[in-house]
């Protein structure tokens, strides 16, 4: 249970997702402008990377078994897809108040490259089925974390200073997310793979 908690800690911190090896910034930077809807997005990236993950492990497994990794990134796509589509029309069915909180937010996911991405890692990482649980469910966090916290800033920000012309939009927001990776870097040796 400890290297599980581990892979979950250092997968929101020092293994950070956005901010250490900068994927899904498109959505970041879009939508890390008002606090509500980076938390909204946050919320989906979490579900979305937790479950694709998990599924995407067993698929893999059935895949090398057979010889046939060589498609494993297109079948990983197509299980993207359609877990985001079949979330989508669950929500819209069973949980309508959840569905319109997330909004253009669940579609949106299925374009993001750090849900990929942990597939991808997992692979790399010979991951067995809990780790894979345990770094899909963490990788969503800290990509909901630093969305949230680099909102939060933006939000801040836009009360208190006018951000200069050149730095406006995904300029100050490549700033404050290498900033918050500095401090993020700070757990190195304390959590790790």
């Amino acid at each position: 249970m400890e290297g599980l908690i581990n892979i979950f800690m250092a997968s929101v911190l020092t293994h950070n997702i956005a901010l250490t090896y900068i994927l899904g910034m498109c959505p970041l930077i879009a939508i890390s402008k008002n606090l509500k809807t980076a938390k909204g997005m946050g919320a989906s990236v979490i579900l979305v990377i937790t479950l694709t993950a998990t599924i995407n492990w067993p698929i893999y497994q059935l895949l090398k078994n057979n010889n046939a990794e060589s498609i494993s990134l297109l079948i990983f796509i197509i299980t993207i897809a359609a877990t985001v589509q079949f979330l989508e029309i669950f929500l819209d069915k069973y949980l309508p108040a959840l569905y319109n909180a997330f909004g253009i937010f669940l579609p949106l996911i299925t374009v993001n490259c750090a849900v990929l991405a942990v597939s991808l890692f997992m692979v790399n990482r010979t991951f067995g089925f809990f780790e894979t649980v345990f770094f899909g469910f963490g990788s969503g966090t800290g990509w909901a974390l630093a969305i949230t916290i680099i909102a939060a800033i933006r939000e801040k920000m836009a009360l208190v200073s006018k951000v200069p012309d050149g730095l406006q939009g995904a300029g100050i927001v490549m700033i404050i997310a290498g900033i918050i990776s500095l401090g993020f870097m700070g757990f190195i040796g304390v959590v790790g793979f």
